[in-house]
């Protein structure tokens, strides 16, 4: 049986994502960005919550998690990465990159996608084909690198290339509009693109998510996936270059975008 995934909007333009085993009763939380609308659902569904997954220590990310506890029955376990533990409330399970663990019944899969930060983690589960990415990868783009360097970030995500299309895209902002205009900017006359930009706006006029994605979408539109590509090397003047340093001029000019 899959697990369940909701989606809860927070603060201005997060996500946060309950996943819940109906058999074993178990629910995690994928980040805590503000405490009240993960209670609220908790409460609406009659969830109790048994483990909190941290994708990085940004303030956005962890600082709803004092709240959270006090408005619960029981402390949740904390899952988040060794390498930033020094940054993050304190853990119970500290994961390594390569790591396969056992989250609400179900395996789980440890990436270290440094670049937005160092340390930054993701959490795969390959039965239910769901990515939790943080701000890693977004959808339709990547998180802006703070802490780590365009060659690391896009070493980061060559991991994520043997993951199946199917796998859905669960990434911890609403950036997507902003995205594809970017996108549009390095590709007018894309008619895909284009056609995607129609539905994203439809789905954001009734207030809805953009999110979840599959792989399959992102590697055929996300401009940071397609640096190999010959037609975006191409529509940047980059024709022959390495796609490492495709993906770093896309990098660059989405931070003066």
């Amino acid at each position: 049986m899959a697990l369940e995934i909701l989606t809860i909007p927070c603060l201005k333009d997060n996500y946060a994502y309950l996943i819940h085993n109906a058999a074993t009763q178990e629910t995690a939380l994928v980040d805590i960005p503000e405490a009240a609308p993960i209670l609220a659902a908790l409460a609406a569904r009659g969830w109790q919550l048994t483990d909190v997954l941290l994708t990085h220590h940004h303030w956005d990310h962890i600082d709803g998690l004092p709240d959270l506890v006090a408005g619960l029955p029981a402390r949740p376990k904390i899952w988040g990465a060794a390498a930033d533990a020094h940054r993050l409330p304190a853990l119970d399970h500290s994961l390594k990159d390569g790591e396969t663990v056992t989250i609400c019944g179900e395996r789980a899969d440890i990436f270290d996608l440094s670049g937005h930060t160092l340390g930054h983690i993701t959490f795969h589960f390959p039965t239910t084909q769901a990515l939790f990415s943080g701000d890693s990868l977004m959808v339709m783009g990547c998180g802006r690198l703070f802490e780590g360097t365009p060659a690391q970030m896009w070493t980061s995500l060559q991991k994520l290339t043997p993951l199946p299309d199917a796998t859905r895209l669960f990434s911890g902002h609403e950036y997507t509009a902003s995205n594809i205009r970017f996108a549009l900017a390095l590709e007018p006359g894309n008619s895909g693109l284009m056609s995607l930009s129609d539905k994203v706006d439809k789905l954001r006029g009734a207030n809805m998510p953009t999110i979840p994605t599959t792989l399959a979408q992102e590697r055929q539109f996300n401009p940071f996936l397609r640096a190999p590509n010959p037609d975006m090397k191409a529509a940047i003047g980059m024709t022959g270059a390495l796609d490492v340093d495709v993906f770093a001029e896309i990098r660059a000019r989405k931070d003066k975008f």
